[in-house]
This record gives C-alpha cells, structure tokens and sequence, in this order.
C-alpha cells in the first residue's frame, strides 16, 4: 500500500482492516494537556542518563505537548523529550522544597568544584518556567489492555522527534512491542504498557504535532474484516482538533498480515518552514533504505502538511558559563529580565510607612521588566498609610499587569503600561516616587554605603539608569566601602569575608574555590553555602548576615 499526499486515519484503519487501540489503554490525558512553554524557559528535569539526579534543563524545542529539552552544562547532544504533563519536569525551586540538592548533569563539562558557581550564573536572570503551565500526570492504566494487532502512534525512539503509525505485535505480561507500519524491526521496540511514548490513534491531529506516514508496503490480510465491521471502529479522536478522547470499546482485531511492512521505501522530506531561519536540520536514518538486491521502481512520499511546525531554537548553547551574573544570550532573550533593588534607608516620604518597607524583600525580580514593575508599585500600595493616595498617583495603562488596592470598602484595580526594559520601569518608578515625596528608593544596583551618603544636590535621575557610575563620585576606588558590591572581584569578595569577621577568616578560600565575585555574592544564601560549599550553620548565618548588611549598605 502506498500513500500518495495527505496521510488519514480513517483511511488507512479501512484499508488495513485495523482497529485503534482504545484511549483507557494509555497513560495519557483523555483531553491532551496545552502547551504554554516558550523557548529558553527553564525547569527542572530529570538526568535522562542518571535518572538519580535532578538538574536544571532549558526548553530549545517544541512540538504538540512536548518539549526539547537540554540540561544545562552538557553539549547539544544529548537532548531529550518530555510531555509537558510528565512527572520527570518540575518548577524551578521544587527540588530545594523537598530537601533535594540540584546535580550537575551526567558528562558536566566545567570542573565539579564549579558547579554551585555555574548553577548561580545560569538561573540570574533567566526566565523560569512558570508553575501554572505545568500539568499533573495522568494515573496509569490498571492493567495492561492492548491486544495484539491495535493501531496507535509512537514516538520513533531513534528519532524522537518523530511519532509515527504503529501496531502492538506482541503482548508478554506488562510489556508490549512496538512495531512501526511499514518499516522493518530494526526500529521496533518492547516498552511498558503505561509507556509515555506511545499515544491513542489521532493524538498528533489533537495536539499539532506531525505525525509521519507509514513506511513502503502495509500488507493487506488476505482475508480483510467487512467493511461494515472496520468502519465501526473508526476512531472519535482524529474528527476535530477539539475533540476529547474517548473510551474505545476493547474489541479484539485480527492482526494484519504478519510480513506487514518489512520493505521500507524511500522517503523524500520537504523542509518544514518556521519562524526561525536557523532550525535544526532533522536528520534522517540512513537505514530506512530498501533492503540490499531489492528490485522494486522507486516510490516517493509527500510528507502531510503539518498542522503545527515543530519549533526549534538552532543551538543555544546553555552549556557555556556566562561571561557575568547579568550576562543573558540573545537567543534566550523572548522578554527582558530585570532586578530593582530597594533602598530600605532611603527618604519613604510622607505617605509611606518605614516599618513596612523594612519588611519588603531587598529586591524585585529577577523576572520581565513587566512583572518586575507590578511588584515594586504593589509594594508602595501595600506600604502606604492610605492605599487610595498611591493609587492616585496611577494611571490607567494597556498591555501590562495588574495591581490593586483596597479602599472605601471596596477593591479597586487598574492595568500598568506594558514596559520591556529596565530604563522603563526605573523611570515609571521614579516618577511615582516624585509623587509620593519619596527619594532613592528604587534602584537598578544593590544599595551600598556610599549611596546614603550622597547629598540632594548630588543625586539625580542618572542614578536610575542602567550604566549609571555617578555614585562613585571621587572616592578611593581601592576601597570596598568605595565601591559598588556587584563589581567586586573574586579577591575583593575574600577580602570582605575577613574583614566582616576574623572567625570568618578560615573560610575566605572557599570562595575562590567556588569563583564566588561580587554578582554571585549578593545571591548567595544560608542554605546555598551550606548545601554547595560546605559551610555549617554558624558561619553561613553569619556571612548571610553580613551579605544582608552589604545590600542594605552598611558595610
């Protein structure tokens, strides 16, 4: 049987006398999980090589409801693939939440001792897949139901990317083979029945996923079922890209012709177009030739019009250390992340209360400059005496987040402006400050001694925007107090342990093991150093407290 232009279902389920294995035979969601994930996101996965190790990944794919995914410090070649409701992907933050350690993945190209440093570079700044797109697993099957001879798709295991026709040709107690139509064995594979890579027929048509044809020859069995019988068991999920999947009755189907599929044909593979102009080239096995002294006229096989193109970043190497704490690459950069810092020491103002802004975190972020911007005028609401005096001072926006207050008995609630860069959200803030009598407040480095020293007339709006060095004035760049904390270098950082406290002194080295500068400083915190470098208890609280009095610029 050959397949001249678009593949269907309904179709090839007729003229193979097949039935589709019923949808309670999966572990799959009877309606398909959307996939809200964006290229550069990050997450935590699990080492597909060492399934021990929880590590960070990056999203470089997507295709239907699955991700291409890359563990963060290895090479581009061992990607792997995941569903987004699998149990193997995990928020940022999960596995700290459960006492777990994060791991450098198997085949780490940087020195082990680099690790905590590599894994603080890598996550500033990033953008962190948000918990609202993950999905729970669905419950395994309560046994195994596949019967020999149903149709389902299943992921091609030595293409992944793939997900092709496929027949259960053996069922032995939980396990089932895989054989896919039209190929020969080399490609069949043995999985468990709750197996995450096979899907109920029509899967890809619901999800947007590009399901590939059979292969070369699909036997017809010499003694095919009525018609009427095989289009009783037309399948319900292939109809519409909206429909649910529904429970198949489990009928028993005589299996197609047992020499089914062994002489593959030559398949011609249009390009996909995307969006990107750098996608990865798929590569094709050459195995899926004609076999050897084969005598047969060459057929050609148009790929079906994918419903929705697989997208795929080139190669974003996140396996590289970044230059700096701040350093982001292009390809990742789908939104700006920011960081406002707050200056809990400086001027709140008349209608702002100074005990409250000492409760508010040290900074905003980092996250999109939009997120960022709600949570810093969310905290001048909360902090106000009156909430309707800050909310004043607003106006009504397009296209950004929102914030609230309550007064007069009632919730109020407007829309910022839509901001995408840091300059924009220091000078949205820095006119609200006007406002609100307030100076100094927000700013885009970590606060620092020398900033409270500053003078009125000194200090201006420069101070709110990126690049800014007017805070360094003419004062003795040797010292530390001089100079801004995220500037400072790995001996600077070792300098300002043992000058913090003596009995701190032993520990300086550790922090040139760790190639701790002064951008990883300011993120490190008590369990970090407990978990990363060794320390125990008493001094890391101690150097936390010391780190907290450098951000609030007491040093």
């Amino acid at each position: 049987m050959t397949f001249q232009g678009h593949f269907t279902w309904d179709k090839y389920l007729k003229e193979t006398c097949s039935i589709p294995a019923p949808a309670h035979c999966f572990k799959q969601s009877y309606t398909p999980p959307s996939n809200e994930f964006k290229i550069s996101m990050k997450l935590e996965a699990q080492d597909p090589r060492n399934t021990t190790s929880t590590c960070i990944a990056t999203v470089v794919g997507l295709t239907g409801a699955r991700l291409r995914l890359r563990l963060d410090g290895s090479d581009n070649k061992n990607d792997f693939w995941r569903l987004v409701d699998s149990a193997e992907i995990q928020p940022i933050g999960n596995c700290e939440k459960n006492g777990g350690m994060l791991q450098p993945p198997l085949g780490f190209r940087l020195n082990a001792s680099s690790w905590p440093m590599f894994l603080l570079k890598t996550l500033n700044g990033a953008e962190m897949a948000p918990v609202r797109i993950f999905h729970k697993e669905p419950p395994s099957p309560s046994h195994n139901f596949f019967k020999l001879g149903m149709k389902l798709e299943a992921v091609d295991r030595k293409n992944p990317h793939f997900i092709c026709p496929a027949t259960i040709g053996e069922v032995r107690g939980s396990e089932v083979l895989v054989t896919f139509d039209g190929w020969r064995g080399a490609f069949d594979y043995w999985c468990r029945y709750d197996s995450r890579d096979i899907f109920p027929v029509g899967w890809c048509s619901l999800t947007g996923d590009n399901l590939q044809p059979p292969g070369t020859k699909v036997v017809i069995p010499k003694n095919p079922f009525p018609t009427s019988d095989a289009s009783a068991e037309k399948p319900s999920m292939h109809s519409g890209t909206k429909a649910v999947l529904g429970h198949q009755p489990g009928q028993r189907g005589r299996k197609p012709g047992k020499k089914r599929g062994r002489t593959p044909k030559t398949l011609i593979h249009h390009p996909i177009s995307t969006p990107s102009k750098s996608v990865e080239p798929l590569k094709f096995p050459k195995k899926r030739g004609p076999k050897p002294g084969s005598k047969r006229k060459p057929r050609t096989l148009l790929n079906p019009a994918p419903t929705s193109p697989t997208t795929s970043t080139p190669e974003p190497d996140t396996s590289t250390v970044p230059q700096d704490a701040a350093t982001i690459p292009s390809s990742a950069m789908q939104a700006p992340t920011v960081c406002i810092y707050l200056n809990k020491n400086g001027s709140t103002g008349p209608h702002l209360d100074k005990k409250k802004v000492q409760q508010l975190p040290d900074h905003f972020g980092p996250a999109r400059a939009s997120v960022v911007l709600q949570q810093a005028v969310q905290a001048c609401i909360d902090c106000a005496y009156h909430q309707k005096t800050v909310f004043s001072f607003l106006k009504q926006g397009h296209g950004g987040e929102v914030i609230s207050a309550v007064f007069d008995r009632e919730q109020h609630t407007l829309n910022l402006p839509a901001v995408n860069s840091i300059t924009f959200v220091l000078r949205f803030l820095e006119k609200l400050c006007r406002n609100l009598r307030s100076s100094n407040l927000f700013g885009n480095q970590p606060f620092t001694q020398n900033h409270m020293q500053l003078s009125t007339t000194e200090y201006d709006h420069d101070r709110y925007l990126p690049g800014s060095d007017r805070y360094l004035g003419s004062r003795d760049p040797s010292r530390l107090s001089s100079r801004d904390p995220s500037s400072w270098t790995v001996e600077d950082v070792m300098k300002f342990v043992r000058e913090a406290d003596p009995q701190l002194g032993p520990h300086a080295d550790l922090f040139r093991k760790h190639e701790i500068d002064g951008k990883a400083l300011l993120l490190l915190r008590s369990d970090m150093m407990m978990k990363y470098m060794g320390l125990k208890l008493g001094p890391a609280l101690k150097l936390t407290y010391h780190i907290d009095r450098l951000k609030q610029g007491k040093f």
